[in-house]
């Protein structure tokens, strides 16, 4: 008897709905190959749920976020909620609030350089070498979960001794939180190369010298994997400098965020990044790209990010492998075929080999019956 998953879709924003509805055709393809079913349903995050209800996250939302057993999450993002008031509601803060809610604390961001693809990044051939890393960011910790006020210094405190605007963000960690990503990330490079570099500002930062204080005391139940501290901004250095050097990447959220990001361009768009967000619970998984308002409804939006985050999705909340690596060949005779996005193409691509949104989907699809 087939099984059967639940997953909850939420197309958000901006691009959202279109590159969400190629992810779900290919997932479709692949539950009638590999004899699955599947079950989907939607809710409301970011901008249309403030347009909807008010609140970038509802409680429908979350409710049914918990009777699903993966999500799948397009993107949020939408410039009319675009503001500094802390008092009015912003898309992100649903996002935050679900990852919060659903205790998604390691997001794991693999960086893959697809064959087809090395002449888009935007590093030398020679430079980029054999690429095939995996961020594990930390996502439910520090600046972006700390106490936070803006406030007047009417005393004028400062050093200028001027009243005026002052505000603060906290960088905000305890002890168990280090301790499971650290796991997380060793255990991952177990089964992979067996070195895990451990990103921190320990030069600067308090939080960074509990951070390595605590991955080093995790190392030592992982006699097999070599552990090496670097400093983020080396490590931001080393991304371009010497990318293959690296593996598995540990770091706390906010680092993570901005070094996934740079780390994209390796493999030649943030149209190529997937995530998978994974706690106790349900897993949540999403492109690492925005909303990218500005292209919604011009059918242009690479919808690969996504598709490869519904593949995390086979693997690590289905355990669907099989399925996994198929779709994995499916994208890669499409790219080796030479169709491209118009984020992935360039002054070398043939016209008639540029597609849109739909028409990548479509050609994934195809390549899977």
């Amino acid at each position: 008897m087939s099984k059967t998953y639940k997953i909850l879709l939420l197309p958000g924003d901006g691009i959202g709905p279109e590159i969400l509805a190629q992810a779900r055709k290919v997932l479709e393809a692949l539950s009638q190959r590999f004899d699955f079913s599947l079950e989907f349903s939607e809710a409301l995050l970011g901008g249309v749920a403030i347009a909807a209800t008010g609140d970038p996250c509802p409680p429908e939302t979350l409710e049914a976020a918990s009777g699903c057993d993966a999500i799948l999450l397009a993107a949020i993002g939408d410039p009319r909620y675009d503001t500094v008031d802390p008092d009015k509601p912003r898309p992100e803060e649903g996002l935050l609030r679900l990852r919060k809610t659903l205790e998604v604390y390691a997001n794991l961001r693999p960086v893959r350089v697809f064959a087809a693809l090395r002449d888009a990044s935007p590093l030398k051939e020679e430079r980029l070498g054999d690429v095939d890393l995996l961020i594990v960011r930390e996502l439910c910790g520090g600046l972006y979960f700390g106490k936070r006020e803006r406030f007047y210094d009417q005393a004028g405190a400062g050093t200028a001794g001027a009243p005026g605007q002052c505000a603060y963000d906290t960088m905000d960690y305890q002890e168990y939180e280090i301790e499971r990503i650290a796991r997380i990330a060793f255990e991952q490079a177990r089964q992979r190369s067996g070195k895990l570099h451990s990103v921190d500002k320990a030069n600067v930062l308090e939080t960074s010298r509990m951070w390595r204080e605590i991955v080093h005391r995790v190392a030592v139940d992982y006699p097999d994997v070599e552990l090496i501290d670097i400093l983020v901004d080396n490590a931001a250095m080393q991304l371009v400098k010497n990318p293959s050097q690296f593996d598995v990447m540990v770091t706390e959220n906010t680092f993570g965020d901005i070094l996934s990001d740079e780390a994209s361009m390796l493999a030649g768009s943030l149209g190529m990044l997937a995530s998978a967000s994974l706690g106790d619970g349900v897993g949540l998984y999403e492109p690492s790209h925005g909303s990218a308002p500005k292209m919604a409804g011009l059918d242009k939006a690479n919808p690969l990010a996504t598709i490869l985050s519904a593949e995390l999705m086979l693997r690590s909340s289905f355990g669907e492998n099989e399925a996994a690596d198929a779709l994995i060949a499916a994208i890669e005779a499409v790219l080796a075929a030479g169709w491209r996005t118009y984020d992935i193409a360039d002054d070398a691509t043939p016209i008639e080999k540029i597609v849109g949104t739909a028409q990548m989907g479509n050609l994934v699809r195809r390549s899977l019956l």
